[in-house]
């Protein structure tokens, strides 16, 4: 266990094979904390989160009343399409966990790195959308800045299993020769 952790140092040196390997679990770990808050957001969305989603499509709906009636089946998708990328999630780090590789890292990274910079984003034109007359179901706060964190965090993990992974192939490659 103490070597995982301090496998989870994106600046720690990694001397051999089963180091190499803890650091590539690290991306794991990663994934699994995404699960957790995954599973968090589809509770929250299931119970107060979904009426505060309905009300502003059915405020979006007043418009247009050709989809007033669609309100209800595009908070289900959004539960359900929530769900299967929980699931996704959960597959991609149990692989990463039981065959670490290089690929699924890299491939979070990148996500994380989207996530952050368009929750960024979206925090900063939060103020110019609602000039624009704009609604859109607000988040609370405890689930921006929990999302922040825990992105944070990912990226952290991600970045040493980055390096975990790539000194584990070259450890398999030196034991090939």
């Amino acid at each position: 266990m103490a070597d995982l952790v301090r496998a989870m140092n994106p600046t720690a040196t990694i001397s051999n094979a089963e180091e190499a390997k803890a650091a590539a679990r690290a991306s794991a770990i990663a994934i699994f904390l995404g699960v957790i808050w995954g599973i968090v957001g589809i509770v929250w969305l299931m119970g107060p989160g979904g009426a505060v989603m309905e009300a502003a499509m059915a405020d979006a709906a007043s418009t247009s009343p050709e989809t007033a009636g669609m309100t209800e089946m595009m908070a289900g998708a959004a539960i359900g399409l929530a769900g299967v990328l929980v699931v996704i999630q959960l597959i991609l780090g149990l692989v990463q966990w039981f065959k670490p590789n290089i690929v699924i890292p890299i491939l979070f990274t990148v996500l994380v790195v989207y996530g952050l910079g368009s929750t960024v984003l979206g925090m900063v034109m939060a103020d110019q959308m609602e000039e624009l007359g704009a609604s859109a179901a607000a988040a609370p706060a405890w689930q921006i800045w929990g999302g922040i964190a825990v992105l944070v965090v990912q990226l952290i993990l991600h970045i040493a299993a980055i390096r975990g992974a790539s000194a584990l192939r070259k450890f398999r490659d030196a034991q090939a020769y």
